[in-house]
């Protein structure tokens, strides 16, 4: 039924602008059909289908799935059936999937032009080191004349480079073999742990998992459900494996008599202080705002963080090429006056 996958803009703002017209009192299935208007033949009757489900009592999540949207704005969609909030969830989930495609974009436009010039230093590299240096070296033992600091170490490097770009080679092949014969088989906790704690890349993705987790809880609870039966969609949810995995890890240590907060202490790829934000939550009985603002100050914080590394990337990639590039424009200059002196 479904020829090309929707792009995460274009479901992000389809999402948005459904959450726009539930929030001015359109139901969902009026909502959609406002927006079909807006959108390509292709696409019309896709939603037209999917339309037909809904009516059927298809939940709008699975009418999402078939559609093949992000997994997380499907977690969005079926909390926000669960607590009734549509137009709010709809709108955040949708803010926040188009915010992190942002910051990706960001990061590849920074990395596509470094990343060239990468490319041609490497070429000019190759062509320093393979053809002009050999020959001011033989004319350097000729002529009985030291080689310059700079010659020998391109002439190092590129001795080096490719058992570098072999290790490189083996590390990929390495971790490739470690993912299908390991990795993918652990359960999904086993997973995010692992994740979090790759050096660099383990921060954000903790703050995504605690953004996610307590807002999700904050809009059920709000929405008049307990902990418990917080915790019982989750471990429902059939079309994010993590938080389900979760929900029933959850119940069960509940079920033994410990407290959320102590359980959650157990699990690195959830913020520390989301333990204290649930225990002052409980204490003074507004839990669900607690936690919603708590999730807005992750979401702050993986954007400020997103920023500072987008910021940091480019300067050091642009430092490596110059000195790179200083590197051979030496190596071949100072033999020449070397030549004039020995002259």
């Amino acid at each position: 039924m479904i020829n090309r996958k929707w792009s995460l803009q274009e479901q992000c703002l389809f999402l948005k602008r459904i959450g726009e017209l539930l929030a001015r009192g359109y139901p969902l299935s009026e909502a959609i059909e406002s927006l079909l208007f807006q959108l390509p033949n292709k696409k019309k009757l896709e939603l037209s289908q999917c339309l037909a489900d809904l009516r059927e009592g298809y939940p709008f999540y699975q009418v999402l799935a078939k559609l093949r949207f992000n997994h997380h704005l499907i977690g969005y969609v079926y909390f926000a059936e669960q607590h009734g909030g549509l137009a709010n969830a709809f709108q955040d989930g949708s803010e926040m999937m188009l915010k992190r495609d942002s910051d990706l974009e960001k990061l590849k436009k920074l990395l596509v032009y470094p990343l060239f010039l990468i490319f041609i230093t490497a070429v000019l590299f190759i062509f320093v080191e393979r053809i002009i240096l050999p020959r001011f070296s033989s004319l350097f033992i000729s002529m009985s004349l030291k080689p310059n600091f700079f010659t020998q170490a391109v002439s190092i490097f590129g001795e080096m480079m490719p058992y570098l770009m072999m290790c490189l080679f083996l590390l990929f092949l390495l971790l490739l073999f470690y993912y299908y014969c390991r990795f993918r088989h652990f359960s999904q906790i086993k997973q995010k742990k692992i994740l979090v704690s790759i050096p660099v890349l383990g921060v954000f993705f903790k703050l995504f998992y605690t953004h996610y987790f307590s807002v999700q809880i904050s809009y059920l609870i709000a929405g008049g459900l307990s902990v418990h039966e917080a915790l019982s969609l989750f471990e429902n949810n059939d079309k994010q494996p993590l938080y389900k995995e979760l929900g029933e890890e959850l119940k069960d240590g509940l079920r033994k008599g410990d407290r959320l907060e102590d359980i959650l202490i157990r699990y690195p790829f959830f913020e520390s202080e989301l333990a204290h934000i649930i225990r002052h939550g409980q204490k003074n009985g507004k839990l669900d705002q607690e936690l919603f603002f708590f999730s807005r100050y992750c979401l702050n914080l993986l954007e400020e963080r997103t920023e500072k590394t987008l910021k940091t990337v480019q300067p050091c990639l642009y430092v490596f090429i110059g000195l790179l590039i200083v590197s051979m424009y030496l190596a071949v200059l100072l033999p020449m006056f070397h030549l004039l002196e020995g002259f």
